[in-house]
């Protein structure tokens, strides 16, 4: 499973992307609100830094739009992933950017029916969000469940991108299912490395070094 990491934050993405946890970075125009930088110099910046997909998402709303704003994100870097929203005109776009050999994110995804559409159009990247269907008491692995059999079924290379991810559960069953990639933030992803008793196991063991009186160094 590709790790992708959830932050336009270039501190957080360094210090992933040196333990070997970062295969791309997904950014959105909220993360990009909250990293107070420019869009363009900071998903500049971090397609330096990360070899993987970088997702620098569109923020227009009609077809034509979407394209030249796309195209001039794909510029920044050869790892761009354009990221268009599931509608009718980002289908639209993903049509001609994926034609034109760039990678597309189809992103705000929240049913199968969408992710096969996208798969039609060409999408590199499908985004269903996990956590913002749990928050309307929808089961949100069920859809990474549909799109894993639909996708299976067709032979379709449109990779999975479990997105919305809050909760390491999430994570564990987003790669018991089969998700190609999920996209998480850092906290979450660092929170995978607890246990309570790995926790409790470690307290044990140095209680009794302690008590060794021995130094390795």
């Amino acid at each position: 499973m590709k790790f992708f990491v959830d932050t336009a934050e270039i501190d957080q993405i360094a210090e992933l992307n040196d333990l070997g946890m970062v295969d791309g970075v997904t950014t959105n125009p909220s993360l990009i609100l909250k990293s107070g930088r420019d869009i363009l110099e900071v998903t500049r910046e971090i397609a330096a830094l990360v070899d993987g997909p970088v997702s620098a998402e569109v923020v227009a709303l009609t077809a034509d739009d979407m394209i030249a704003e796309g195209r001039k994100l794909a510029a920044i870097a050869e790892n761009i992933a354009v990221k268009v929203p599931l509608t009718w005109d980002g289908l639209k776009a993903c049509k001609v950017l994926s034609g034109e050999g760039n990678m597309v994110n189809v992103t705000l995804c929240f049913s199968a029916n969408q992710a096969l559409l996208a798969a039609k159009a060409g999408a590199t990247f499908i985004s269903p969000f996990i956590g913002r269907l749990d928050d309307i008491n929808l089961d949100g692995m069920e859809i990474i469940s549909d799109i894993r059999q639909i996708y299976d079924n067709y032979g379709f290379e449109t990779q999975i991108l479990a997105a919305s991810i809050r909760t390491v559960n999430h994570a564990y069953q987003s790669a018991m299912i089969g998700a190609d990639v999920m996209t998480a933030p850092p906290a979450v992803i660092k929170a995978m490395a607890g246990h309570v008793l790995t926790d409790k196991g470690l307290a044990t063991f140095m209680a009794d070094w302690e008590k060794t009186g021995q130094k390795i160094i």
